[in-house]
C-alpha cells in the first residue's frame, strides 16, 4: 500500500521542464539517504538526513518508511522543510526507510517525478530513490514499453523493470534482492540507489562510481547516504564507501552482506570531479579526503600558477569560498568578504530578457560596498558554465566601486555536455565552447581571466591513484554514450 502527500502539479506545466537560471554553476541530479534503525522511528532520522543533502536539490523532497506490512510514501514539491514537516512524520513510526531530495535531469520538474518511486507488487511491493542519470533509457523505455507504464523518467524505468522482474518471478517467492540482480546489468550511466522492501535496505552504485555513496553505522542499525555529512547530521558513524559496481545488502539480524552484480570488465572508477569542486558540501569526504581542504588547495593552485596584483581576495558564495581563502594564502593578499548570499531565495527560472535576469542576480547576491569600493579584486568562483550570473557580477562589483575586477575559476574550461548526472545538456549553453578565454573575458566584462587545468585540478585533490570523471572538460567519456542524447532523451522516447 503507498499514501502520497502533495498533488500533481498544475496542467499548466505539462512536461515542459523548467530551467534554471541559477547562474553558472551546473546543478546535481539528487541525494538519497536510506535508514535502518532498529527500535526507533526512522522518518525524523531520514528528514535530518534529507536537510543535510538538500544543496544537492530543491525541486523536490520525499520519504518511504515500512511500517509492520506497509510501505507508506510521502512526497511533494519544495525543500525538505516545507514537505517533511513535524506534523507529517511524527505519525511513521517504522525503523525502516529512504528518502530523496531531487534536482532533474531526466524527466519534468513536476510531481510526478518526485521521488521515491514506489511499485506494489504482489508479496513484493518496494521503494527506490536514485541520484544519477541513466544514458540507455531509450533502449530501456522501449523494453518497458514506458508510454504504457507511464514512466516519464529514468528512474522510474529502473522501478517497472524491477517490478516487472518481480512479477515475471511471482511463483518462485521473488525478492527485490534477486531482481536487483537480474536489472542491474542492463542498466548503463551513473546510478548511486537506495532501495527498500518489507525485509531489507539495500544500495547500489554503478560500476564507474559517477555518483558518490557511503555507509554509516547508527546505533546498532545502518545508514547509506550520498554524502558523509548526512551521517554527521543523524550521529551516524562513517564506515565506508560503496565501491563502484558494489550492491550492500541490509537485513535485520545480520551485518551488510555485498554482492557485486556486474561483470569484472565494467568496472572502472570514474568519481565526478564536480564532486570536490561544486556538488559535495565542504565538511563531506570523499575517498578520505575532506572537500573543504581540496578547495582551499585548488585556490592555492590558481594563486600560484596565474598571479596578479590586487588588493583583496573574494569568494563567490558558497563553493567559492574556500578556492578564495587558498588564493588569499598562497598569494598573501588580504582575504575578505565582498558580497552576501540571500539564503532564502530558492530556484529561480530562465527570464524573458536581460534585465529580469539580472534582477534575479541580485535578489541572491548583495554587494558589500564598503569592502570593494577602491580596491583590486581578484573573484574566485568554482565554475563558469553558461556566464549568467558571472557576468552580472563583475557589474555589480564595479558599480559598488571596485577599480579592477580579477576572475579565477577553479574549474577548468567546461565545453561538453555531461550526461550522467549534472545539468549541462547541450554545447550550445556552454560560453567555453563558443569563444577563446578572451572574448569570454570581454562578455563577462572582468579585467583578467583565469582557469586551472584539468592536471591542476588533480593534483590539489591529491588522489593521484584515483579515477575521476571530467569529461565535460576533456571530451573523454567513460561510458559509451551513443549519440549522446539529451538529458530529456526519456520525455522524447514516450
Amino acid at each position: 500500500m503507498e499514501h502520497a502527500s502533495g498533488a500533481p502539479a498544475s496542467p499548466g506545466l505539462g512536461n515542459t521542464a523548467l530551467e534554471s537560471d541559477d547562474g553558472d554553476q551546473p546543478k546535481e541530479a539528487c541525494g538519497v539517504i536510506g535508514v535502518y534503525a532498529p527500535g526507533r522511528a526512522a522518518a525524523p532520522l531520514i528528514t535530518d538526513g534529507l536537510h543535510a543533502l538538500q544543496h544537492r536539490g530543491q525541486e523536490s523532497a520525499g520519504l518511504a518508511v515500512k511500517d509492520g506490512s506497509t510501505i507508506t510514501v510521502v512526497k511533494d514539491m519544495g525543500l525538505v522543510t516545507d514537505v517533511l514537516d513535524q506534523r507529517t512524520i511524527g505519525c511513521l513510526e517504522g525503523d525502516l526507510g529512504i528518502g530523496h531530495t531531487r534536482y532533474s535531469t531526466t524527466g519534468s520538474s513536476v510531481w510526478e517525478n518526485a521521488q521515491p518511486s514506489f511499485r506494489s507488487v504482489p508479496g513484493a511491493d518496494f521503494a527506490q530513490a536514485h541520484n544519477g542519470n541513466l544514458t540507455n533509457t531509450m533502449e530501456l523505455a522501449a523494453e518497458v514499453g514506458a508510454s504504457s507504464h507511464g514512466a516519464s523518467n529514468d528512474s522510474d524505468l529502473i522501478s517497472e523493470l524491477l517490478a516487472r522482474e518481480l512479477i515475471n518471478d511471482a511463483a518462485e517467492s521473488p525478492s527485490l534482492e534477486s531482481a536487483l540482480l537480474q536489472v542491474l546489468p542492463k542498466l548503463e550511466g551513473a546510478f548511486s540507489l537506495v532501495l527498500m522492501d518489507r525485509e531489507a535496505l539495500i544500495g547500489v552504485r554503478d560500476p564507474n562510481g559517477f555518483r558518490p555513496l557511503c555507509l554509516g553505522r547508527y546505533s546498532d542499525g545502518w545508514v547509506l547516504a550520498s554524502e558523509t555529512a548526512a551521517l554527521d547530521t543523524i550521529g551516524a558513524r562513517f564506515i565506508r564507501e560503496i565501491v563502484p559496481g558494489e550492491m550492500i545488502v541490509i537485513s535485520p539480524g545480520g551485518p551488510p552482506r555485498s554482492l557485486h552484480p556486474f561483470q569484472p570488465e565494467r568496472i572502472d572508477p570514474k568519481l565526478c570531479i564536480f564532486e570536490f569542486v561544486y556538488m559535495s558540501r565542504p565538511d563531506s569526504y570523499l575517498h578520505g579526503r575532506e572537500v573543504h581542504g581540496a578547495r582551499m588547495r585548488m585556490g592555492a593552485k590558481l594563486a600560484l600558477k596565474v598571479p596578479v596584483e590586487a588588493d583583496m581576495v573574494m569568494g563567490v558564495p558558497e563553493s567559492g569560498i574556500p578556492a578564495a581563502e587558498g588564493y588569499a594564502k598562497a598569494s598573501g593578499i588580504p582575504y575578505g568578504n565582498g558580497l552576501v548570499k540571500n539564503r532564502y531565495i530558492g530556484r529561480t527560472f530562465i527570464a524573458p530578457n536581460q534585465d529580469a535576469r539580472e534582477r534575479n542576480v541580485r535578489r541572491k547576491l548583495n554587494v558589500l560596498r564598503d569592502q570593494v569600493r577602491g580596491k583590486r579584486l581578484v573573484v574566485v568562483e568554482d565554475s563558469v558554465v553558461r556566464g549568467t550570473t558571472t557576468r552580472f557580477l563583475a557589474k555589480m562589483l564595479r558599480e559598488a566601486g571596485a577599480t579592477e575586477v580579477h576572475l579565477r575559476v577553479v574549474l577548468p574550461q567546461v565545453q561538453w555536455p555531461c550526461f550522467y548526472g549534472i545539468d549541462i545538456g547541450s554545447r550550445k549553453e556552454l560560453i567555453a565552447a563558443k569563444h577563446t578565454t578572451d572574448e569570454i573575458r570581454e562578455i563577462l566584462g572582468v579585467d583578467t581571466l583565469a582557469y586551472l587545468s584539468v592536471q591542476d585540478l588533480r593534483d590539489a585533490i591529491e588522489l593521484p591513484d584515483t579515477g575521476f570523471c571530467d569529461a565535460c572538460m576533456t571530451n573523454n567519456y567513460p561510458t559509451a554514450i551513443g549519440l549522446r542524447p539529451e538529458k530529456n532523451m526519456l520525455e522524447q522516447a514516450v
